[in-house]
Formats: structure tokens, sequence, C-alpha cells
């Protein structure tokens, strides 16, 4: 008995709650020897996982991105085209075949309008290297009587072609023919996606929404259609636009060529109108090159008169003729168009600048048909007009005088006043 009163003392101090403590699972002692929870590895191996998605998806997007464009740009163009097949399929037509019609008359006119500028251009080369001698004739005669040298053209000749410069420009220009004919072949091909995608977008149009649609409830369909409506319609909007400018362009520029006598005016007019229009930043000065350099092979001042007029219809252009067509036929601010151009030459270069403002334009009209508007109340202050008198200086000045009696003057300091 003595034996096992010892042993319940005993169990007693070793437990004083009465009860055996529990004893702990193998895992997490081995866990906390180990000091490493058993998530975190999944949690890194998601991690970099992660990581290498976001690379992989960073790399073929910066991969795509060429493909990208042309296919936004294939977009922006079967929206254009859009009301032209409408209406020939309305006549019973398919819209394959009248895709292609549009595309073909397109062509057509786009080959005769380089095949014409190409023969012109080839022409006044040849002109310009006939006579080259006699400009240099003339230049330098020029010199000679201005600052009295003795220089002749068979010495100037004989040094330029002796010098390293011109052989180190040769051997540049060997080299560079190369580089030439893969930027043309790729320009090329670029051309041919972007049509094709074109041609698919146009010919295939309904088709397209309906498998857009077939994914969306009524409501959101309504609303995909609304935008798609309002992106044909200002895309439209904008090329009817910059197809009026440069009407007005190549009038104004024909007018000069004519009096001035520059052969081949029409075919020079046409290329100011249509380059400067459709060919955002350098369009201009690309534009206005040709015609300075046909001007030139006539009389060296022409050259100058055509440089002044360019710069000055440019002007006018930018500031009065620009900003108030474009936006009166895409419905935007003309400090919006502004804006918006630069901001896609920021984001695109020169695809950006031809496709900013319908861009705009359609997100505008599409978030404008969800905007709540509200009467505006007739005060002058609406129109910039402030009422007379009703300025903070005025009105205080007002209020003293009527507070002040007739007769009566104010006190120095914060004394009362006193009537005389």
């Amino acid at each position: 008995m003595a034996s096992t009163d010892e042993t319940t003392q005993v169990a007693q101090h070793a437990s004083p709650l009465g009860t055996t403590p529990p004893t702990p699972p193998a895992g997490d002692t081995a866990e906390r020897r180990s000091g490493m929870p058993r998530w975190l590895p999944r949690a890194m191996v998601l991690a970099l996982a992660l990581i290498a998605c976001f690379q992989l998806g960073s790399w073929a997007f910066h991969q795509l991105t060429g493909l990208l464009i042309n296919i936004l740009i294939a977009f922006f163009l079967a929206l254009a085209i859009e009301p032209a097949v409408s209406w020939m399929s309305s006549f019973g037509m398919r819209r394959g075949l009248a895709t292609g019609l549009v595309f073909l008359v397109t062509m057509i006119v786009s080959a005769g309008f380089v095949t014409l500028l190409g023969s012109m251009l080839a022409g006044q080369i040849i002109d310009i290297v006939e006579d080259f001698p006699k400009y240099v004739d003339s230049v330098i005669s020029w010199i000679n009587t201005t600052f009295h040298t003795e220089l002749s053209r068979v010495d100037i000749q004989d040094s330029l072609l002796r010098s390293d410069w011109l052989r180190k420009y040769v051997q540049n220009s060997a080299t560079g023919v190369l580089d030439v004919s893969a930027q043309v072949l790729g320009a090329l091909f670029q051309l041919l996606t972007i049509t094709l995608f074109a041609f698919y977008f146009a010919a295939d149009g309904p088709r397209l929404r309906r498998a857009l649609c077939s994914v969306l409830p009524p409501t959101r369909q309504a609303e995909v259609l609304r935008a798609w409506e309002i992106a044909v319609n200002k895309t439209g909007g904008y090329l009817y636009s910059r197809g009026l400018m440069a009407l007005v362009s190549g009038l104004a520029h024909y007018v000069l060529l004519e009096f001035l006598g520059v052969d081949y005016a029409p075919v020079l007019a046409v290329w100011v109108g249509l380059v400067s229009q459709f060919i955002p930043t350098i369009g201009t000065y690309l534009a206005g090159a040709l015609p300075m350099l046909i001007a030139f092979t006539v009389n060296p001042w022409y050259a100058l008169w055509v440089l002044v007029f360019v710069v000055v219809y440019q002007q006018f252009e930018n500031y009065v003729l620009q900003p108030k067509l474009t936006a009166k036929t895409v419905d935007i601010h003309p400090a919006v168009a502004f804006g918006s151009v630069i901001a896609g030459t920021a984001l695109l270069g020169a695809v950006g600048a031809l496709i900013a403002i319908p861009a705009i334009a359609t997100l505008q009209a599409f978030l404008g048909a969800y905007v709540k508007r509200y009467d505006v109340t007739d005060d002058p202050r609406v129109h910039g007009r402030r009422e007379r008198g009703s300025g903070t200086l005025l009105k205080r000045v007002r209020q003293l005088m009527r507070a002040t009696p007739r007769g009566a003057r104010p006190a120095d300091g914060d004394g009362p006043r006193t009537s005389a």
C-alpha cells in the first residue's frame, strides 16, 4: 500500500492537472527542426511559375508587336471601306466580291498614280542630270564674281574624284543597297499582310460580329453592335475629312505650280494632297520636297517660292483648317484632336498618329451614350460674362459707401465713427 501511495504522489507532482501532456507529432517536430513550413516550397514553385509565364508572355508580346499593329491597321481599313461594301451588298452582290472590287479599284488608282508619278520623276531626274553642269558653271561663275576667286569646274571635279570622302561614300552606298532592298521587301510583305487581314475583316464582317455576339448576353450584344456602328461612322468621317483637306491642299498647290509654270502641275498637286494628309508627321515635308525639286529645274528662285508657300499653307492648315474640319467631321474638340495625335505618335508612332483621331472619336461617342446630361442654367458666368460691378474690390467700396452716412468720415484706428 505504501508503494502505491508513493506512485500516486509522484504522478500528481509530474502532472499538476492530473492529465498526461500530449505527445507532439513526428511531422511537427521535423518542421521545427528544419525551420521551413510545408507550404513554403509550393509557394516558391508557384511564384517561379508565375514569373516564367510573365516573362514568356512579355517576350511573345514583343515578338508579335508588328503583327498586332498590322492587324490594328487592317481593322481600321476594314471599317473605312465598310460603308461601300455594305452599299454594294445591299443590291444583292456578295460581300467577298464587293470587297474585292473596292480593293481592285483602290489598287488601280494607286498603280496609275504611282506610274504617272514615276515617269514624271524619272524624266525630271534625267533633265537635272543633263543640266547639272550648267548649274555648276553658273554657281562657280557667281562665286568667282562675288568673292574674286578663280575656281573652275574641272579642278573641282578632279578634287572630288580623288577625295577619300567620295570613295567611302560609294562603299557605304554599295552596302546600303542591300539594306534598302530588305526594307522594300519587308514593306511589301507588311502591305500584303494588312491587305489580307482588311479583306477578311470587311468580307466576313457579319460573321465576325455574329461570332463575337454569340458569347455575350443580349444586353452586351446591343452595346457591341452600337460600338461597331459608331466606329464605322467615325472612321469614315475621319477619312472624309482627310480627303477633303487633301483636295483643298492639292488645289492650292496646283494654282501655285501652274502660276509658276512648273511642269506636271496636276500630278504634283495630287502628290502633295495625298502625301501631306495620309502620312503623318513627315508627310508635309516629304510632299513639299518633290515640287521644290521640280521647280528648281525651271528656276532656282521658284523652289524658294514653293518652300515659302508650303510653310505658310501648313500653318494655315494646322491652326485654321484642320482643327475646324477634323473636329466637325469626327465631332471632337480641336484640342482633343491635337492631343490624341500627340499621344498616338508617342505610343505607336506614325500608325498611332493616323488612327488616334478616329479611335478617340469612337470612344467619346460610345461613352457619351452612357453619360447623363442636365440642363444648364442661364447664368451669365456660364457664357463667360460677369455682371457690371460684381468685382470684389468694387463690391467692397460700394458697401463701404452705403454704410458711411453722407457728410461723415471714418475715424482713425478702431474707434467709432463721429459725425461732424
